[in-house]
């Protein structure tokens, strides 16, 4: 199969589930009594002037650059064959502590950005580390105990603002850590537009994009082009098939929740570091849950997971001016909803067109008995392809119902 097919195979699927998306949400837009071409043309009106437009499309890339690192954050987790369900709940404490950590300590601007994204790093990877430890241990299902765990990060994440973290006045509407130092800040990419000749925008363009697309190469290059990846991937297929070849489907599991809780820890940090500068009853939430949709659709492929956190965005955008225009904003909750369900029927459908076609390229591909191509009895294990097209053949898939 050429480069071309195998892209186009790939995605297939999310493309026909988003089209399909649109249409179920127009028929329900027309049931409700909002004419959806009108919607349409609302949401991709970035404005007239080009400072409205540049200023859309800053709103849009930095709603996307949290989604994207909450795609990634359960990606990793998917291709292991692990639901980690807990990522809000390790974002939203990575970042209290973070801040609290941020605004307790005096450092030089780089050392103090370094250690912030330390700190919010290793509480993120803590705290799914009990879920791992949990699993491997005792046989918890990682779904349970890491819902269960948000709750608990939720809760105590309350009281830490609430109590030792807390930076606001007694009495105050809205709860606030102390603020971080600028030495703390995360510098804007604003330069951009007056080196490319655009209008500079009145908000900023979060600079931490730079540490999401650095993230999202390293989780390519370790998921596709490391033993680690192959290791991961492989455990994910088949546990027993993997530890027959030598691989500590143990340590595998605690490691890969690791990194995924390490990534889930960043997620806050560009609206904590590009804009309010402290954890307060208004930050932004959800984007843990919002992440399981952006990385179905962007099918673990940290490529498609970031035009997947794109499209949330562009979404998410479009609320305020659906408001303005007087159509309910919750069209873009239908529109979110109906492609999360057109995603998951499509991967299905996708699953089980691949396992039919490799069932039938097995069996006319199959070796005649006898001619050595078969392990025979005390014969090493199968590793490397073997082992690949040992589970594959079982037709076993990652969680999102993509091929691994």
């Amino acid at each position: 199969m050429t480069a071309v097919r195998k892209v186009g195979a790939t995605l297939l699927a999310p493309v026909l589930a988003v089209a399909i998306a649109l249409v179920i949400s127009a028929v329900v837009m027309v049931a409700i009594g909002v004419d959806p071409f009108r919607a349409l043309d609302v949401m991709v009106d970035f404005g007239d002037s080009p400072t409205q437009q540049v200023t859309a499309i800053v709103v849009v890339l930095n709603r996307a650059v949290p989604l994207f690192l909450a795609g990634l954050a359960v990606a990793v987790a998917f291709r292991m064959g692990l639901f980690n369900i807990g990522v809000e709940g390790q974002y939203r404490l990575a970042t209290v502590l973070a801040a609290g950590a941020g605004a307790a300590i005096s450092l030089p601007g780089p050392l103090h950005l370094v250690a912030i994204i330390v700190v919010a790093m290793l509480v993120g990877a803590v705290w799914a580390g009990i879920v791992a430890v949990l699993k491997v241990t005792r046989g918890v299902s990682e779904v349970i105990s890491s819902i269960m765990l948000n709750f608990i990060a939720l809760g105590l994440a309350s009281f830490l603002l609430t109590g030792p973290l807390r930076g606001s006045e007694p009495g105050a509407s809205i709860i606030t850590t102390k603020d971080i130092p600028e030495s703390g800040w995360f510098p804007s990419l604003n330069g951009l537009f007056d080196a490319l000749g655009l209008a500079n925008p009145p908000r900023q363009l979060y600079g931490f994009l730079l540490v999401a697309v650095l993230v999202g190469v390293v989780v390519a290059v370790l998921l596709k082009r490391t033993r680690f990846g192959f290791d991961l991937r492989a455990t994910g297929l088949s546990a027993s098939a993997a530890s027959a070849s030598g691989v500590d489907a143990k340590r595998m599991v605690i490691t890969t929740m690791l990194i995924s809780g390490a990534i889930a820890g960043l997620i806050g940090l560009p609206d904590l570091l590009g804009s309010d500068h402290n954890y307060g009853t208004e930050f932004t939430s959800g984007l843990g849950f919002l992440g399981i949709a952006v990385a179905l659709l962007g099918r673990n492929n940290p490529v498609g997971i970031a035009l997947a956190a794109l499209l949330f965005a562009f979404l998410d955008r479009a609320a305020v001016p659906l408001q303005i225009a007087g159509i309910p904003s919750s069209v873009v909750t239908i529109i979110q909803g109906t492609i999360v369900l057109a995603v998951v029927i499509a991967n299905e459908v996708a699953r089980r067109i691949a396992r039919r076609q490799a069932e039938s390229g097995g069996a006319v591909a199959a070796p005649p008995a006898g001619d050595g191509s078969s392990p025979g009895p005390g014969s090493a294990p199968a590793t490397g392809p073997a082992l690949t097209n040992a589970t594959g053949a079982a037709g076993r898939t990652d969680p999102t119902g993509s091929a691994q």
